[in-house]
């Protein structure tokens, strides 16, 4: 038998919800957790078969500096899924984000990003781009101040952060060893 719920607060809404769910177990115990609440997301790496690159994002993160005082992330384009197609939305946040024009995607999964607190869902895309594809600036939405810098870094380069344990944003990680697993000659030297 499964835990069924109990009772469900509501204790903070703005981006996220943070809510207090509480399970009752089969033997009648009752189980408190917190969730974290904003729904589904995307990630994109946008990559230049040609040039053995990637495109990526550089910004702040209040979470990871309040925790080890790290004030940049090096991350692919995502963002919160706000339509209903997954590879429209990848496409808008390489678009805002990097000034890119994706054309085809090739899906990777579909991943809980930390299922004991969060009920967010990742789609993760890899997409090829060529220098034609750069159609704007990029950078984000002044709007949600995200305050992007576009970064262009050769794979080889990622690869190497990824066997080094530098490469610290989880969805680059899975991004770049998912195309190193697939598409092993563009981190060739």
């Amino acid at each position: 038998m499964t835990p069924e719920l109990a009772r469900i607060e509501t204790r903070y809404r703005r981006w996220s919800t943070m809510l207090l769910a509480t399970y009752r177990l089969p033997d009648g115990a009752e189980m408190p957790r917190d969730i974290e609440d904003h729904g589904e997301a995307v990630a994109v790496l946008p990559f230049a078969p040609e040039r053995r690159c990637a495109l990526l994002v550089q910004q702040f993160r209040a979470p990871a500096f309040h925790a080890a005082g790290e004030a940049t992330m090096l991350e692919p384009p995502a963002g919160r899924l706000d339509e209903a197609d997954p590879e429209a939305c990848a496409r808008r946040e390489a678009l805002e984000e990097l000034g890119v024009r994706l054309g085809p995607l090739e899906p990777v999964a579909r991943v809980w990003t930390m299922p004991a607190l969060s009920t967010e869902r990742a789609w993760l895309f890899l997409a090829p781009y060529a220098r034609a594809d750069r159609i704007a600036a990029g950078g984000g939405l002044a709007a949600e101040q995200e305050h992007i810098t576009v970064l262009e870094r050769p794979l080889a380069e990622l690869a190497a952060m990824a066997d080094a344990g530098t490469l610290c944003e989880l969805k680059l990680l899975t991004l770049v060893q998912t195309l190193r697993l697939r598409r092993p000659e563009l981190f060739a030297a």
